[in-house]
């Protein structure tokens, strides 16, 4: 029977890679199929895989089709969140696609893949959502 896995960053700096997620979601490194090339990134309460680090030699896309949605339940917390992520590393990206009223904000992981923080208590921003 066919599962849904876990989500897989390509990224070009591993031990920078897994630092930074590991610190952004409250993630630890597994040894599981650990290699040069592949680390899997686990929940800390141990309840399983989370993410998937892969290396990649091909650069990140700038609008991405497929990216992560990190959620928030307020205003005040995803603005602590985007502080926090950009304290680790990730970048504010120029958006030129927000709607009027945006529930998300754009950043960029230290690879460059782009990802949104989300906050839902003013979800959905609009008819035409182009994270």
């Amino acid at each position: 029977m066919l599962r849904l896995g876990i989500p897989v960053i390509g990224v070009t700096d591993m031990p920078r890679a897994v630092a930074f997620w590991s610190a952004a979601l409250n993630l630890v490194e597994s040894q599981e199929a650990k290699s040069e090339t592949w680390r899997t990134l686990n929940h800390a309460d141990g309840s399983g895989r989370a993410l998937g680090l892969q290396l990649s030699t091909s650069p990140p896309e700038p609008r991405p089709r497929l990216h992560l949605d990190l959620f928030t339940d307020t205003t005040e917390e995803q603005r602590a969140e985007v502080r926090r992520l950009t304290a680790l590393g990730a970048g504010v990206v120029d958006w030129g696609l927000y709607p009027a009223d945006p529930d998300f904000v754009v950043l960029a992981d230290p690879d460059g893949n782009i990802f949104c923080v989300v906050d839902l208590s003013h979800a959905p921003s609009g008819d035409n959502r182009t994270s």
